[in-house]
């Protein structure tokens, strides 16, 4: 049987530390939909915030693992440095201006690969890009989204991994299907097959690279697309056969396996379905607290842990 190809990233999952802070700038400041407010299944005293789209489609989806008071990470080798999101050409100027009113520090990073891009962090620091480029895609904008329509974000564009050896990392791309595309001084540019959001990985090389420390503003970990479970139970085998991957992880709003690339990145490979609509209405995505069956009994205990949160919403007008 032909592996159903990996077409791109699924989501991108990073720590935060105040959970209003972070949930007022995905939302009000880079426009996402809080698409699901939920708990870390293993740590169910903290949330686990979900952001994207209006729906929450995969190649949209950035997490969070909120710890009130934690302290910054490090960014380092054998680490995703950098999440890439796909905006119109044009938008730059807007963006700037906006991030630069909001408070951020914004550098014009120049042309990388013939695309202009634009750095800036979050408020723990977590390192993320604007990418203005021709096939950006469709606005599947949210619906409270307080950015117009025309600059919205559209999705991933990708992530940049920091290694100190492009070897071992070049050949766990190569077997997930994404091929080798560009080259620009120390970083290589991987890419999956077709138009999807999210399919392109960039590996910056460093071979004095210091290595990190998980923080507030870290990236725990990057997922890629399986189509189904049974694409992804194929795809475990395949993985299984070089590197070490875990059971199939029942998620909820996705299932998940994981294995880490052996330059030391964490890498998760996430089923598109059942998705954020299997316990809401789209209508009210994000606005209760949900979690799964097996952790309802211990909900009011739960609840009495997490910090209050309040969701502020701005419908765009015409």
């Amino acid at each position: 049987m032909a592996l159903k190809p990996i077409v791109g990233l699924h989501h991108v999952t990073a720590y935060a530390s105040d959970p209003q802070r972070n949930l007022d700038f995905y939302t009000e400041v880079l426009g996402l939909r809080f698409v699901k407010r939920t708990v870390n299944f293993d740590d169910p005293g903290t949330y686990h915030f979900y952001f994207g789209d209006d729906a929450g489609s995969p190649g949209t989806i950035l997490t969070f693992f909120p710890w009130p008071h934690a302290t910054r990470g490090i960014a380092g080798a054998g680490e995703t440095t950098h999440t890439a999101f796909s905006v119109p050409q044009g938008s730059l100027d807007y963006w700037h201006k906006r991030l630069t009113a909001e408070g951020a520090l914004v550098e014009k990073t120049g042309k990388r690969f013939d695309e202009e891009v634009l750095t800036f962090a979050d408020p723990d620091g977590m390192k993320l890009e604007l990418v203005a480029h021709s096939d950006a895609g469709s606005a599947k904008a949210s619906r409270f989204s307080p950015v117009p329509p025309e600059h919205v974000i559209r999705g991933f564009f990708g992530v940049t991994l920091l290694e100190r050896d492009l070897r071992a990392t070049e050949a766990t791309l190569t077997m997930m299907g994404f091929e080798r595309i560009a080259e620009e001084g120390n970083r290589v540019r991987f890419a999956a097959a077709g138009d999807a959001l999210g399919r392109r990985v960039d590996v910056v090389v460093d071979a004095k690279a210091g290595y990190g420390r998980a923080g507030a503003g870290s990236v725990h970990h990057i997922a890629f697309r399986a189509p189904d479970d049974e694409a992804q139970l194929e795809w475990r085998k395949e993985i299984e056969q070089r590197l070490q991957v875990t059971t199939v992880q029942d998620r909820t709003y996705f299932h998940s396996i994981y294995f880490r690339e052996p330059g030391g990145v964490l890498f998760e490979m996430a089923t598109d379905p059942p998705g954020f609509t299997l316990d809401e209405p789209i209508e009210s995505l994000g606005e209760e607290l949900r979690i799964p069956e097996w952790l309802e009994p211990r909900r009011a205990m739960i609840e009495q842990r997490l910090a209050p949160i309040t969701l502020h919403k701005e419908k765009v007008t015409a």
